[in-house]
């Protein structure tokens, strides 16, 4: 099965930008996407016939949401974690299937000065205990914007960065917390070493141009699917948006 999860920093304008193209050519058993900013039925999505649609929009218009895109139907779905200080958001997304739990995720961002970074820690405390006790039940596949980079090989400048938003401390400590509690990044699995591989670039300063990026686009995995991991792929040419697409194929 290939999954495929794309902050697309919103779907309408990305539709502009070849979007729709970009779902023909890969034609993924699930797409997963990140920062809608829109609610279901503002836009027509036409992905052909028999593909289901997932939305979970924030309160707030045009902005954060997350969807999920599939032909295959799930046995049940959940929005949020219900814990309601999170989920007012848009921000989460599960389905369930037979033999897994998939998790779109849209995690919140810091903000500069790490001025939302209390509340991120709470959200990555609490999530973290959601994705677990899912794994109690069956495998989970969680990816989405996860707004971290989580070791200095996933970022251009991780000197200068340290201590920012996405690059501080507090946040990839709680990714390594994760990973320690039976999860595994499917990247890394394949490519512990690779540098250079982002999947976010600032519009400023030609970053993209440059490939001055950070890898905070992520495949997420139950430590018992490690083996069935058969690519892990950041599509950085695809281009619509400030971040790629990233693509992971499982065995399952």
């Amino acid at each position: 099965m290939v999954f495929i999860s794309w902050n697309v920093n919103g779907l309408r304008a990305c539709m502009k930008k070849g979007f729709l193209d970009f779902y023909q050519s890969y034609m993924p058993d699930f797409l997963c996407l990140q920062e809608t900013k829109m609610e279901r039925g503002q836009a027509n999505v036409p992905l052909g016939e028999g593909v289901l649609e997932f939305w979970n929009s924030a309160e707030k218009k045009g902005y954060s949401g997350t969807a999920v895109f599939t032909p295959h139907a799930p046995a049940a779905e959940a929005y949020g974690m219900d814990i309601d200080r999170h989920d007012h958001e848009g921000r989460l997304i599960t389905l369930e299937y037979e033999n897994f739990y998939l998790v779109c995720c849209y995690t919140p961002n810091a903000q500069n000065e790490l001025k939302r970074l209390d509340y991120r820690m709470e959200w990555e405390d609490d999530l973290r205990d959601y994705l677990m006790s899912l794994d109690k039940t069956k495998p989970v596949i969680y990816c989405g914007d996860l707004n971290v980079a989580h070791q200095e090989i996933d970022l251009k400048n991780p000197k200068t960065n340290r201590g920012n938003a996405g690059f501080s401390d507090q946040e990839r400590e709680k990714m390594t917390a994760l990973l320690s509690s039976g999860f595994t990044d499917t990247f890394r699995a394949l490519y512990p070493d690779r540098e250079g591989a982002y999947s976010w670039w600032s519009y400023r300063f030609s970053a993209r141009k440059n490939n001055a990026g950070w890898r905070i686009d992520y495949f997420i995995v139950s430590d018992r699917l490690r083996d069935k991991i058969l690519r892990a792929e950041i599509l950085s040419g695809v281009e619509g948006s400030d971040h790629c697409p990233v693509l992971l194929e499982l065995d399952i």
